[in-house]
């Protein structure tokens, strides 16, 4: 057998097993490709009883667990509800890779029964399914992260994260799709295939916690754990209409996790939740933290979750906070709907009393440089040696076969910026290193001298980004990624909350401007609201490292005044 034709038979050995995991009841109807916004599917596909409908819709996190703490809803309904509605999910978008029924329900079955016996719960996640990115080891299930060498090898030992969950009450239910390598913001590989975006499924739900955004959108899950080392959790999230929370290096447990280029410490990748509602963003990170989890990961920070820095003891108390809007980082300029949702933002902000400056960007383009050049220090190695082990080749683009929207970009900026990659000495990655530390001295310095401007006798409290320069877009076409990459190089902690959808009628095409570089040319002219319309739009809250906390709060606070906003102010000008 040719070593092409070995690999292939494994893919597909592992998509029919997938396959058969399904209940052949729960197997729909699906819509032709015609109809690209599946989001309706699930209440009229006839598999969903009303009851279930009702579970799945509840997107507030506290609410459902009320609900099973109390028993008027069981953890199997639960469970059931959101498995049947991930597994239409599924069908539609191609978001799992582990489907495990029997074993989730079996999981849901003994937390009731203990509920019953005891009138207690188990820990604050008692009964709630909870889907988790195909990182996140359990115990007899395989873990592929994308690759297809990955095949056929079961855990033999649950990852901290999910030993956390089990002791907090949780049921873990799903794992979700990732791309090979993980380093890519869209989600293909060859063992599972593409994920696509719900809102419209010839666009990319995101990546590399893509699985996970798109089965979020469908309402598959009431709360998904991704990963993030250059925005995998928040372009998901912007893309597809979640709150997420991009955690500070070893706050929270990433021990046990499977994860590309292993060993590379200088900008650690972080996990943390995506959800439809803050409320599940904020309950899953105090679960986890108040579970002391330096018990099991030696990384982790002894840091307990702190009320007064969630009550923003150290922001003036949250009655009069100064935001700063970084309207453009110097690398890519946002597309229209991404400036309208900005301007949205301040609007809501300065009506709920808080004020409102322009960010003053610093040395973007070296710390984007630096932090490039690190993820690439082994000049690609670690993908090669994963996918020689089966032959498989390595993707080098997202850009579907068909191509439907071509990329009119000969390369990334990053590539240019960066120049050819090349496995580099220790010494020169200590230098990067070194660099990166500087980087990140002056930023801070720069982040403090704000004082100035700000009338708060604070620095500047949070700074509101987009989280991509544009909304979800066509396969292949997602290709920048610093206004994310940023944080992970800084270790600032930061959300994404969704804000609005691309309008046709408000987000008009603007004329040229003087363009940062190829790339920025590249992005300006891909832009069509004939493409983007009914996209979520969303951005990012950027805070210090360390102050998760504070950075919760202070998302709820703009999320908060963002819903207070009447309808007749969201063209508010930027003045």
């Amino acid at each position: 057998m040719r070593a092409e034709d070995s690999w292939k038979s494994i893919c597909s050995a592992k998509k029919a097993a997938q396959f058969a995991a399904i209940p052949s009841q729960w197997i729909i109807n699906i819509p032709p490709e015609t109809e690209t916004n599946i989001l309706g599917v699930p209440a009229h596909c006839g598999l969903l009883s009303k009851r279930e409908l009702e579970i799945t819709e509840t997107i507030d996190v506290a609410l459902l667990l009320e609900r099973l703490h109390s028993m008027e809803w069981s953890s199997v309904e639960v469970t059931t509800a959101f498995y049947k509605r991930a597994i239409v999910a599924q069908q539609l978008t191609n978001c799992l890779t582990e489907i495990f029924v029997d074993r989730a329900l079996k999981r849901a079955r003994e937390l009731d029964d203990i509920l019953i016996k005891t009138g207690k719960p188990v820990g604050p996640l008692h009964g709630l399914p909870i889907s988790l990115k195909d990182q996140f080891t359990m115990k007899g299930l395989e873990t592929v992260m994308g690759y297809v060498s990955w095949v056929g090898k079961d855990a033999d030992s649950d990852c901290v994260l999910v030993e956390l969950l089990n002791e907090c009450g949780a049921v873990p239910f799903v794992r979700t799709n990732v791309p090979q390598t993980l380093m890519w913001g869209e989600t293909h590989n060859h063992v599972f295939g593409r994920t696509t975006n719900p809102y419209n499924r010839k666009l990319t739900p995101g990546g590399s916690s893509g699985g996970e955004g798109a089965l979020l959108a469908m309402k598959g899950s009431p709360l998904g754990i991704g990963t993030d080392i250059a925005g995998s959790l928040r372009i998901p999230s912007a893309f597809c209409g979640l709150y997420t929370l991009r955690p500070s290096y070893e706050r929270l447990p990433y021990c046990g996790a499977v994860n590309a280029l292993e060993g590379q410490e200088s900008i650690s990748s972080v996990l943390g939740p995506m959800a439809n509602s803050m409320s599940g963003v904020k309950i899953f990170t105090k679960a986890i933290m108040d579970a002391k989890p330096w018990k099991k990961d030696p990384l982790v920070l002894r840091k307990e979750w702190s009320e007064s820095e969630y009550r923003l003891e150290n922001h003036g108390g949250g009655t009069r906070l100064c935001f700063a809007i970084m309207w453009d980082n110097g690398v890519v300029r946002p597309h229209p709907p991404l400036e309208r949702a900005m301007k949205m933002t301040k609007a809501a902000l300065e009506a709920a009393g808080h004020k409102v400056i322009d960010w003053e960007s610093h040395r973007h383009l070296e710390i984007y440089k630096n932090a490039e050049t690190i993820f690439v220090a082994d000049g690609g190695h670690d993908y090669h040696v994963q996918c020689e082990l089966s032959g498989e080749p390595l993707i080098t683009t997202m850009l579907p076969e068909d191509e439907t929207h071509p990329s009119g970009l000969s390369e990334p900026f990053v590539k240019t910026l960066v120049g050819e990659a090349s496995h580099l000495s220790a010494y020169d990655l200590w230098q990067l290193q070194k660099e990166k530390r500087d980087l990140r001295k002056s930023h801070l310095d720069h982040w403090e001298r704000t004082v100035s401007r700000t009338g708060t006798g604070r620095p500047v409290d949070a700074i509101i980004s987009p989280a991509v320069a544009y909304t979800a877009v066509p396969h292949g076409l997602n290709t920048d990624s610093f206004y994310t990459t940023l944080c992970n190089a800084l270790d600032y902690a930061c959300c994404v909350f969704p804000v609005t959808y691309v309008d046709s009628k408000l987000d008009l095409p603007q004329l040229p401007h003087k363009f940062h570089n190829h790339e920025d040319e590249a992005i300006y002219r891909l832009y069509s609201t004939d493409i983007f319309s009914g996209c979520p739009v969303g951005l990012q809250l950027i805070g210090r490292s360390q102050e998760e906390e504070a950075v919760i709060a202070m998302t709820e606070i703009v999320d908060d005044a963002l819903k207070r906003l009447p309808s007749k102010r969201l063209e508010s000008s930027r003045g």
